[in-house]
């Protein structure tokens, strides 16, 4: 039971990270452009790839430094790991609402 509680818990940091506004709309597009469930998994790689890069490149536009992600640290791979799980929530959950309303491809 404790390593269900460790997974469910680790799905719903990813939520939480996602649940942001630029997470949000990274997902809202991606699900917009989604046209089939079995792509749902590329789909949400790309949307952590995304948000990366918007949080990597927005000091940029607010005219600050550019500094690339600490890759070789764990925490960066778990935070993206996290990021992933969130994405694959919130991305499924927007491709159904789409698919309810009738809006699929």
């Amino acid at each position: 039971m404790d390593i269900l509680n460790q997974i469910v818990g680790f799905f719903q940091t990813g939520f939480y990270g996602v649940n942001v506004a630029q997470g949000l709309i990274i997902a809202a597009v991606a699900a917009y452009m989604m046209n089939d469930w079995r792509r749902v998994l590329v789909v949400a790689l790309a949307c952590v790839f995304a948000h990366l890069a918007v949080d990597v490149m927005l000091p940029v536009f607010r005219g600050g430094a550019f500094r690339l992600p600490p890759l070789v640290e764990t925490g960066f791979w778990v935070n993206f790991l996290r990021l992933y799980a969130g994405y694959l929530i919130v991305v499924n959950v927007f491709y159904a609402v789409k698919r309810l309303l009738g809006g699929a491809h």
